[in-house]
């Protein structure tokens, strides 16, 4: 205890009327306390530089590599809104690109055919179209919530999108196992077909060829021309019709008997209709009928399939649902995860009549509308070789194909999805 009070008393004691020689005489003490917070601050300060020039070094070495990326040595250009380091142009091309993410995530390889700059400011001339609005179909025990994908990247383009809850799919709230009919399960669809407005309207008129196929004369006229030459043209004696274009339809699945259905009710309403690994069907045929044209070619599909009977077992199935533990190997084989993981819990069950129904499709109506169709190459649940047999059977004005792709594009390869139909939002008519 002596020992410790002895190190903390000072050595010569202060004398506090000659402060002035206390401070001389108290050369052990005062000086050295104040060398040593001296000492200290001086640490802090050069630390605090150590640490600015560190940050100034690295910012510098960060703008340099902007610049070579952006394959310029000078001049201004703008600096990124994200915080994120960007790695830098390893492929020593002067071509822009652009600056990859350094995120940990490993990045996909499932949608190759486009790069993201690919389609920045792709320059879509809207005006020229004949409609830009696209109204997205689902599949059997999809909902609108699939193409979540596809509508963000339409809407950027300025496209306007509506995506369809079929009955008792998605957050519509009917009854799957009450569904009786094709009719029925499609009538939210043909509900705002029927409510569509007005001044979406395109008129053209058309008339019947020789082979009974209809043949666009006019289009895109006023309205009062259009009406005209529709007079003229009865006058002769010759089959027409007046249309008006409002929409294009894109269906997915069984969405593609779906759209069919209403493209004959309402043929004036839509410019094209995109088929994208979908039923497309002739006349009198189901969807049940197509898929038992190629027995076998799914066995996948079979395995999944789990009948349900809610009027009894002696009574025919009223839905289908499919086996989640087949999911990914039947419908999203070459689809991330997290998309996988989404429907896997809001998938719901397939209507079981709609499937068996045959469709009723006349050249007049149906056959007025212009069809196009995106096939899907590593597809388990609509085979490709079902796809073409299909094409055959009623040839589209042309057929696509997405290399890759499984059975749900908007989840494998939404960006080459998208580059088709708006490539095909743009064919002109003939």
């Amino acid at each position: 205890m002596g020992n410790l009070c002895t190190c903390f008393s000072p050595k010569t004691p202060v004398k506090t009327k000659k402060p002035a020689k206390s401070l001389q005489g108290n050369s052990q003490t005062g000086p050295n306390s104040s060398n040593r917070w001296t000492r200290i601050r001086s640490t802090r300060k050069d630390t605090h530089d150590a640490m600015i020039h560190e940050q100034a070094l690295a910012a510098a070495i960060l703008f340099r590599q902007h610049q070579q990326q952006n394959g310029s040595d000078s001049g201004s250009f703008p600096f990124d809104r994200s915080v994120s380091l960007r790695y830098p142009n390893r492929s020593g091309s002067k071509k822009t690109q652009l600056p990859r993410s350094s995120s940990s995530r490993a990045r996909s390889l499932t949608d190759p055919l486009l790069q993201p700059h690919q389609l920045v400011n792709r320059d879509i001339k809207l005006d020229d179209l004949e409609t830009n609005h696209v109204v997205l179909v689902h599949g059997g025990g999809f909902g609108a919530w699939c193409w979540y994908k596809t509508i963000a990247l339409l809407e950027e383009d300025g496209f306007k999108v509506t995506a369809i809850d079929l009955a008792g799919s998605g957050i519509d709230s009917f009854d799957t196992n009450s569904i009786t009919s094709l009719s029925q399960y499609v009538k939210p669809l043909t509900d705002f077909l029927e409510k569509l407005a007005d001044g979406e309207k395109v008129p053209h008129v058309y008339v019947l060829d020789e082979q009974n196929k209809p043949v666009i004369i006019f289009k895109q006229l006023s309205l009062a021309i259009d009406i005209a030459l529709l007079i003229l043209v009865v006058s002769f004696g010759i089959p027409s019709h007046m249309g008006l274009a409002f929409t294009i339809l894109v269906g997915h699945d069984f969405g593609g008997a779906c759209i069919s259905y209403a493209m004959e009710l309402f043929p004036l309403k839509v410019s094209k209709a995109i088929f994208v690994a979908a039923a497309m069907l002739t006349n009198g045929q189901s969807t049940l009928n197509m898929f038992s044209q190629k027995a076998g070619s799914s066995d996948l599909m079979q395995q999944a399939q789990i009948f349900v009977y809610a009027n009894g077992n002696n009574h025919p199935p009223t839905a289908i649902n499919l086996d989640k533990s087949l999911l990914r190997d039947l419908l999203f084989n070459q689809s991330p995860s997290k998309d996988v993981a989404l429907a896997s819990v809001s998938m719901r069950s397939i209507p079981f009549a709609p499937v068996l129904e045959k469709l009723s499709l006349s050249d007049i109506k149906y056959g007025t509308v212009r069809r196009f169709y995106i096939e899907t190459s590593e597809d388990n649940a609509i085979p490709i070789t079902l796809q073409e047999s299909m094409i055959n059977s009623s040839p589209p004005e042309k057929v696509f194909r997405l290399k890759g792709a499984d059975h749900s594009p908007f989840f494998s390869k939404p960006q080459a999805l998208h580059k088709l139909l708006v490539d095909i939002s743009k064919i002109p008519s003939t």
